[in-house]
């Protein structure tokens, strides 16, 4: 498989739908701005949404795609067709508890409610009655995102990965519709049609996902629930591997409650505004890399070809780092200008971008160590361990309640972004160190030449971004176009010091990202 191939593929269309992702919360913005009213609505989007983010896109993927593909790949077997037989067990185990779970938290929702809020600091029984409901609005996308999870984790086994990555763009086209559609002047029925929306969204998304899933001759068909075995083993690694995949959502949630229990009204949405931004090369390159990674080391491990495992999560790495770091500069240094273009207009006050830029630049600082843990724990799942992964995650969330609590008063919104980004680097620490220890994991010869010319590169890039952004100011404001123009003329400059400085340093080669041969680049220089 041609990696970078396959993860652009995938990246293409996550940064399709995150692109739409930043024009729906511009709109969001505008209509909604930051109060209670878009705090009422991020809290109770924050559960779909980290079960998105753990099930779609982490957990139910790590446990399912390599026993999948055990199932398709065992030569004593009958190939696709016992996959698909283990695959509609799993389906008629997880179909009614997932209906359990979602009608429990339906009739739960007012302490589900007041333990992502923390009560909104003191909010008055009405206004609180208006957060449930929309809470209320939003718990049927889990089950339904989860349906969509199952199909994905089949589709990307067999390799048709960019089904599964456009099924986003209909949860943001659904949102845009309904503030362009169904607009509103009072925020609070504005926000009432965001939560719908999502729900909207979710029955979307498993009806693209399974006309795909029929295209490619994949029919599940429910049957009477019974543990077998496999079931067994796949429920025993689902949970381990949510939090294992998820620290970083788990710890997105711990922050937003802190926040809405703490701090000022609107603190939630600087928050939520700055990890949209924060989320847009995560999806790009992190979540891409990890959809690829995994069943890639699954098969090559399968096939008893540890080196060539080892190869492949090296050069990940390196295309992890060659992308994430001049993100991170962007981010960190010019966070004012690109939260004043995409956000400072209409409700959304110049204080209000402010305060977002600052909560992003405490945000991005963590963002290698995001998309490292992507790029990390397919070492882990590969070999069906979701164990190690877990308990270092579970430290990490530790390490982040403590920061939290440390810094939110003191830093204020700032305090849970850099709380989370802490953290993060901790769980990235820990499982590096662990793969190496194993033998699992080897920096070879050529990452270790190019990571720090990289580094260098990026920091080349940042000092000029951090020099050019009062440039950039004044075109911040205004039509669309003008804004389109600054933050292009933003990010071309960026794009060419950064392309120049890594070949110029020897960082990276046209060659090695395969846009001269489609050969695999080799492992010695």
């Amino acid at each position: 498989m041609n990696l970078l191939k396959a993860t652009g593929t995938i990246g293409g269309l996550t940064l399709l739908s995150r692109v739409l992702g930043l024009a729906r919360d511009s709109l969001f913005a505008r209509m909604v701005g930051a109060g209670f009213a878009s705090d009422a609505f991020l809290v109770a989007f924050r559960l779909p949404n980290m079960f998105r983010a753990l099930f779609a896109e982490g957990a139910f993927a790590a446990a399912f795609v390599p026993m999948f593909n055990q199932k398709v790949a065992d030569p004593q077997g009958k190939g696709l067709p016992d996959g698909l037989a283990f695959a509609e067990a799993a389906l008629s185990v997880l179909l009614p508890v997932l209906v359990v779970m979602t009608l429990a938290l339906e009739v739960f929702a007012w302490p589900v409610t007041w333990a992502l809020s923390g009560g909104f600091n003191g909010l008055s029984p009405d206004k609180f009655a208006f957060a449930v409901s929309l809470s209320r609005l939003t718990i049927p996308y889990l089950l339904l995102i989860s349906l969509v999870a199952l199909l994905g984790g089949i589709l990307n086994s067999l390799q048709q990965f960019w089904v599964n990555a456009a099924a986003p763009i209909l949860l943001n086209l659904t949102l845009i519709a309904a503030l362009l559609f169904f607009p509103s002047p009072d925020a609070l029925v504005a926000a009432t049609h965001q939560a719908l929306a999502v729900s909207i969204s979710g029955a979307l998304q498993l009806a693209w996902l399974a006309h795909a899933a029929r295209r490619n001759g994949v029919n599940l068909r429910p049957r009477w629930p019974r543990l077998t075995p496999d079931v067994k083993k796949l429920l025993s690694l689902i949970w381990p591997a949510a939090a294992g995949a998820g620290a970083v959502q788990i710890n997105l949630v711990i922050s937003t409650a802190l926040a809405a229990s703490l701090l000022d009204h609107g603190s939630v949405t600087y928050i939520y505004m700055a990890d949209r931004l924060n989320q847009l090369p995560l999806g790009l390159i992190g979540i891409a890399l990890g959809t690829v990674l995994l069943p890639t080391i699954s098969r090559l491990l399968g096939a008893g070809d540890e080196a060539g495992a080892m190869e492949t999560q090296n050069r990940g790495l390196e295309l992890a780092l060659l992308l994430t770091l001049p993100a991170t500069m962007g981010l960190v240094f010019c966070g004012e200008p690109i939260a004043a273009a995409l956000f400072g207009y209409g409700r959304y006050t110049a204080m209000d971008t402010h305060l977002t830029a600052q909560a992003l630049a405490a945000f991005s600082i963590g963002l290698p160590s995001y998309i490292l843990v992507k790029v990390l724990t397919p070492g882990y799942y590969a070999r069906h361990d979701t164990k190690t992964p877990v308990r270092y995650a579970t430290i990490s969330m530790g390490v982040n309640l403590a920061l939290n609590l440390i810094l939110i008063l003191p830093l204020k919104h700032m305090g849970p972004p850099l709380a989370t980004a802490l953290s993060s680097t901790v769980n990235v620490v820990l499982l590096y160190s662990t793969l190496v220890r194993r033998g699992h994991f080897v920096l070879d010869a050529r990452a270790r030449r190019r990571i720090w010319r990289l580094a260098l590169a990026a920091l080349a890039m940042g000092a000029l971004l951090f020099s050019a952004q009062g440039l950039i100011m004044p075109y911040t404001h205004g039509s669309w176009f003008l804004r389109l123009g600054a933050m292009s003329a933003l990010v071309c400059a960026g794009i060419c010091v950064y392309g120049l400085a890594t070949l110029l340093l020897g960082a990276f080669t046209r060659e090695d990202l395969g846009l001269l041969r489609r050969r695999r680049a080799p492992t010695k220089e």
